[in-house]
């Protein structure tokens, strides 16, 4: 196992009702002027903004508004909440939604402060030094932004779809949690959040590192619980604890205790970004693509670990063949990903004829020569990832 330093202060205040405890929250956060930042209008039809206004009133924090981040976040709506924030003299960041409006409420907490663009820290330029504090009203159980470090941003100048981890910033203050809110969402959008965090697990579960059974055991684990609760809450969408698990699994995936002491890999991920920034499809439907495609590639690569999760988390019976074993897993996975109503390949994800130089030639533009860590991809083995996904 690596040396580690794990350090998540997110104060998670979950059930029922939580909501109306949002005022309260920034209040403790020493929040007294807030950036509301939210999305389309569902969150408007369904009386949650409302909500959270009367509990901020309540509460005499006072809130500007920022509405209308779309899905795969893009930089002109953070320089917008970075003018807005500026003007109003926020001193607290309040996203109300699912991961996109989480993560352009993180941009434009560490861009209000920063003298300099934004994307200095996304590409690399400057590192993070103070961000505004962040509270997060969680609607949709997906990206783990809400108790992670982490932030994804799509630049529109070059379609460049780049993330940014810094923990010690990034990490929200709270977040409130509300299976209740979740009952509306869509069966796409909850089956794709439910893609996004078992790849979330998947990044961290498949290392070289040796001797990581307790994080190798923690994922297993909750893969499994998702496995499980995933048919539930598609077929009763108001079963309030197959939502809460769901909910749960979210952000135990992405705030980092399944992956402690581990190498993790993520190029899964940014093969992903490049899809969605360039044809726009929903986060977690790409990531229903390429990581069985990736997983195949991996069995004939470095079998090992794709063999485990089969035993372990598919049930395949063990054999001597491991990439036997490997191929039957990844068959159960897209099984699953399919009776979820998710895509496992790009014509199934409405990608008629995917231009797979360009993606190739992005991925590594942004990732490097060589990118992933349980398997190195150099362009061949990328190509022939995409390929895999295309058939």
């Amino acid at each position: 196992m690596n040396n580690f330093t794990f350090y998540s202060p997110t104060e998670f205040v979950f059930g029922r009702a939580t909501e109306t405890q949002t005022g309260t929250l920034v209040r403790k956060y020493h929040g007294t002027k807030a950036l509301i930042v939210y999305g389309g209008g569902s969150v408007v039809r369904s009386g949650l903004l409302d909500k959270v206004k009367h509990s901020l009133d309540e509460a005499k924090v006072a809130y500007a508004e920022l509405g209308g981040v779309q899905p795969n976040p893009t930089d002109p709506k953070v320089y917008e909440g970075i003018e807005l924030g500026r003007k109003e003299q926020v001193d607290f960041i309040l996203p109300v939604g699912g991961g996109s409006v989480i993560d352009t409420a993180k941009a434009i907490a560490i861009g209000i402060p920063y003298e300099g663009d934004f994307w200095d820290f996304f590409i690399g330029k400057s590192v993070p030094q103070a961000g505004l504090p962040i509270g997060v009203v969680l609607t949709i159980p997906a990206a783990g932004s809400e108790g992670s470090g982490n932030a994804v941003i799509t630049k529109l100048d070059g379609l460049r779809k780049l993330g940014l981890h810094t923990p010690a910033i990034l990490r929200p203050a709270f977040a409130v949690m509300n299976p209740e809110l979740t009952y509306t969402l869509p069966a796409w959008q909850t089956a794709s959040g439910i893609t996004d965090m078992m790849a979330h697990i998947m990044e961290r579960y498949f290392s070289n590192t040796p001797g990581v059974e307790i994080a190798d055991r923690m994922c297993e684990g909750v893969l499994k619980a998702i496995i499980t609760e995933a048919p539930r809450v598609m077929a009763e969408p108001e079963n309030y604890d197959a939502r809460a698990n769901i909910m749960w699994a979210g952000t135990v995936a992405h705030n980092g205790t399944c992956g402690v002491g581990c190498e993790e890999d993520w190029a899964s991920h940014g093969l992903e970004h490049e899809i969605s920034a360039i044809y726009n499809v929903t986060h977690g439907a790409g990531l229903a693509v390429i990581f069985p495609a990736w997983l195949t590639y991996a069995a004939k690569h470095n079998a090992g670990k794709v063999a485990q999760f089969a035993t372990r988390v598919w049930d395949v019976p063990a054999s001597d063949d491991l990439q036997a074993v490997a191929l039957e897993g990844i068959s159960r996975f897209k099984a699953f990903l399919h009776s979820i109503g998710m895509p496992v390949s790009f014509k199934e994800l409405g990608i008629e004829h995917p231009d797979i130089d360009l993606l190739v030639r992005k991925f590594h533009e942004d990732k490097g020569q060589i990118a992933g860590n349980y398997v190195r991809l150099d362009s061949r083995a990328s190509r022939e990832i995409y390929e895999i996904a295309n058939q």
